[in-house]
């Protein structure tokens, strides 16, 4: 047997092992009668996202990348990260508001394929091929949006809360809405593949175990999750606003070289 072609196939193994996770999480949510089939539900996303993890690594550690990795992992990302959360929390939550509910779970779908989209064709280098990948990405990524909403069922569930009630259905609603703008936004979010040693790493590593533990002592462990991933959308909040005057001054000194020219 080819060894390449055993290497070629084991990252889209790794792949379609992450798509089954997402279509069993629909198939579980579909017939839930309980918080801890919700929560099963979830547990099985959080799978889909750890094999989502490997198939990169694996494919950069065997060089087996390709385009058509490339293509199945945004499919799969679009099933276990769009479809499959999007279902979850409709019927976790949503459903309650009738098609207010439905458009909100839709909306997130929609917006996770077109981030997607965009996100191969910014990527996409000769042949197809995926290209590395830079310091920032333009929108949220989809599996960051998805862990959110996952993180929200798995934190009621060990909290025994009622986050899943209606009364909290509009917030949540407001938070997949949300959501769904940053995916299709122009903010530029980390992507953390340039992380080096230094002290500027090792005071934001620290700053993330500190605030971790705060949040942790000051509600439940369940919550650092959902606070770590509000936090990584707020950092990129904070420097896209924080970018906007060098912009504006950069924009301006390019005005000022042209007019000379001009006059």
């Amino acid at each position: 047997m080819n060894l390449k072609k055993s290497l070629f196939l084991l990252p889209n193994a790794i792949t379609l092992a992450s798509i089954f996770c997402g279509f069993d999480a629909i198939r579980i949510a579909s017939d839930a009668r309980s918080d801890d089939e919700f929560f099963r539900a979830a547990l099985l996303l959080i799978f889909a996202m750890i094999f989502d993890t490997l198939d990169g690594r694996v494919a950069r550690a065997t060089k087996t990348q390709s385009a058509f990795g490339l293509q199945i992992d945004s499919l799969a990302d679009v099933v276990s990260f769009g479809a499959a959360p999007a279902f979850l929390v409709y019927k976790w939550s949503l459903e309650q508001l009738g098609r207010a509910g439905l458009v909100a779970a839709f909306a997130f779908l929609a917006c996770g394929a077109i981030r997607l989209a965009r996100f191969n064709v910014l990527t996409m280098a000769e042949k197809g091929k995926p290209s590395k990948p830079g310091k920032y990405i333009v929108g949220l990524p989809i599996p960051g949006a998805a862990g959110i909403l996952i993180s929200l069922v798995v934190t009621n569930h060990a909290i025994a809360g009622d986050l899943h009630s209606r009364k909290y259905a509009w917030v949540l609603l407001a938070v997949v809405v949300a959501l769904s703008g940053f995916m299709v936004s122009t903010i530029k979010f980390r992507s953390f593949k340039d992380v080096r040693l230094s002290a500027r790493t090792v005071a934001f590593v620290g700053f993330v175990i500190a605030s971790s533990a705060v949040v942790s002592a000051y509600t439940r462990p369940a919550f650092v999750l959902v606070w770590l991933l509000f936090g990584y959308i707020l950092i990129g909040v904070i420097e896209s606003l924080a970018g906007i005057p060098r912009a504006i001054a950069r924009r301006r000194r390019l005005t000022e070289r042209e007019r000379p020219a001009r006059d």
